[in-house]
């Protein structure tokens, strides 16, 4: 595997090896297109050149607000050539927070997919001063004529660029060779509860090697196709899905959304995919209901007959998920990072997977355990800081070892075991420390229980907030005759409540006494990423939602509802 000190060279070193095999496949008019590496940089390049001409220098930032689509990914590269670094703004974001990472990145311009994203800039331009240029991939309506900002589509940036190309192409080769691995390629935002997020600051040498250290435990090999539908505005789908796919000379297949993933898993066949917990957890609690002899058969069909393995990170994964579909043939392999880590800081191997843990340190990282018990990690992968923030920087890069919030445990084998968050340790009125996420992995462990939040800080006992699996909930009580109702917020049907007291009841029986739910609600929706209550991969924002509900929660207390476990 040859070595490569930027992303840039590494796209290009691939292009020249494999220039006419097909890079990218994403669909057009409903029909799957193929783009090869040759057409993949001539794009690239185009859109590099427009961007010099727009004024763009080594070391400016450019923002893309956008979902997954191919252009994000020329874009991203087009970035990068002309020695900028991209700022990834989550799609999902309201015009307020979209404005303050723009503002606070210092954006002179923004690529955007669409005339919704673009009316989220326009809503809040005169909060921009630096704002220079929208560029957006599909036509939009101009903001009003005295606008001062510059709006060109998608394919007149590329125009303008190609009519230049010849006078332009030594400067852009120029750029792209004093590209350093110290050098920032991006600034992702964190999703923070509290405040404003930080901007995490990776370089092309925290990437790079990074990617490269995934690939090198990884059994993925040329031609290999990945199905990609993790947001690229979070790290974990650009390293892995991008960087790596990009670095093996690989194919990435787009998904059209995260509805359509299995006809999609379906068309494509892929050999590989990255997801989150959440879709895999969906899948099982399908399979989980069919006979177990036609688990196996069900569970292969979904993903394929070219299907290697399946990899998940972003949030923790059940441990009867990682071992039923290891077990029935579909290897199933957990990592573990942050943005901050670039991100992957530990993976199981194919073929050496323990579940339960995320596996043992990728070549190159060293982790250790904290006497607090917290997870700490040092190596090439880690961010170079926090964008403008000095101060938080230095709470969590100490002495070299950053601070990754986590608790955990490592294994006389090296297989590490995350336990929690360390500030979302709830810790009781008698002193009890409990771990908020064992106690959740518990509960939605349970067919019937979906998603689930606990609470309980400073509290003599815990409580918490449950979301059905609606589909076999009303099953259950159509078996009795019953109708859901889902009108208020909160359901309290008797059937409804007897049912998961009972299960409430079973699952605690796994914990201490301390650690039991003793009340709970059942919310009448599931969690969403529109409410503010998922993140875009799908993680639960406990905080956020105890905040939200935390009058409901405190009424747990004292008396009227539900109790669990005898109380």
């Amino acid at each position: 595997m040859k070595t490569y000190t930027n992303l840039v060279s590494m796209n290009r070193g691939t292009c020249a090896e494999v220039g006419p095999r097909t890079a990218l496949r994403y669909k057009r008019f409903g029909r799957y297109t193929d783009l090869t590496w040759n057409d993949l940089r001539a794009q690239a390049d185009k859109c590099a050149a427009g961007l010099i001409q727009l004024g763009v220098q080594p070391g400016d930032r450019v923002a893309i607000f956008a979902e997954n689509r191919y252009e994000w990914i020329i874009t991203d590269l087009a970035i990068l050539s002309t020695g900028a670094a991209d700022v990834a703004l989550h799609a999902p974001l309201a015009p307020e927070q979209a404005a303050y990472q723009l503002e606070n990145s210092g954006s002179r311009g923004v690529f955007v997919s669409n005339q919704k994203q673009a009316d989220k800039v326009f809503a809040v331009i005169d909060e921009l001063p630096q704002l220079e240029f929208l560029i957006s991939f599909e036509p939009i309506i101009s903001p009003v004529p005295e606008s001062r900002l510059k709006v060109l589509s998608w394919e007149g940036l590329k125009q303008r660029g190609w009519s230049q190309w010849v006078e332009l192409r030594p400067e852009i080769e120029r750029r792209e060779q004093a590209i350093t691995g110290d050098d920032l390629a991006t600034l992702i935002y964190t999703s923070g509860t509290t405040g404003h997020p930080k901007g995490v600051m990776l370089s092309h040498g925290n990437l790079v090697t990074n990617a490269a250290a995934v690939l090198s435990i990884s059994a993925i090999y040329p031609q290999y196709v990945i199905l990609s539908w993790l947001p690229y505005s979070h790290i974990y789908a650009r390293t892995v899905d991008l960087y790596v796919t990009q670095m093996i000379q690989g194919v990435i297949a787009l998904a059209d959304s995260v509805e359509t993933l299995i006809p999609n898993l379906r068309e494509i066949q892929p050999h590989w995919m990255t997801s989150v917990p959440r879709f895999y957890e969906k899948v099982w609690g399908n399979i989980e209901r069919l006979p177990e002899e036609k688990r196996g058969p069900a569970l292969k069909g979904i993903f394929g007959r070219r299907l290697h393995h399946l990899a998940s990170g972003g949030a923790p994964l059940p441990k009867h998920i990682c071992e039923a579909f290891n077990g029935l043939g579909v290897p199933l392999l957990e990592g573990y990072g942050l943005t901050e880590t670039s991100p992957v800081i530990a993976f199981n191997r194919f073929g050496k997977v323990r579940p339960g843990t995320v596996g043992q340190a990728i070549p190159g990282v060293d982790i250790r355990i904290a006497e607090d018990g917290e997870i700490l990690s040092r190596g090439p992968h880690i961010m170079q800081g926090y964008w403008q923030n000095p101060e938080a920087t230095a709470e969590v890069i100490v002495d070299g070892w950053f601070h990754t919030g986590d608790v955990g445990e490592i294994d006389d084998d090296g297989f590490l075991s995350i336990t929690d968050r360390k500030k979302d340790i709830i810790v009781t009125s008698s002193g009890k420390n409990v771990a908020p996420t064992e106690i959740e992995r518990l509960l939605t462990k349970h067919p019937l229980i979906d998603q689930a939040v606990v609470y309980g800080d400073n509290r003599n006992f815990i409580t918490a907030i449950l979301v059905p699996t609606f589909d076999l909930l009303e099953s259950k009580l159509k078996e009795q005759g019953v109708a859901l109702k889902t009108d208020d917020e909160f359901i309290d049907q008797p059937e409804v409540m007897e049912f998961f007291t009972k299960i409430v009841e079973e699952q605690m029986q796994h914990v201490s006494n301390p650690e039991r739910v003793r009340r709970f609600l059942v919310l009448s929706r599931p969690f969403s990423l529109a409410d503010d209550e998922l993140t875009a991969t799908q993680k639960v924002r406990r905080r956020h939602i105890i905040a939200k509900y935390e009058q409901e929660l405190e009424a747990l207390y004292s008396g009227g509802a539900t109790y669990a476990n005898g109380d």
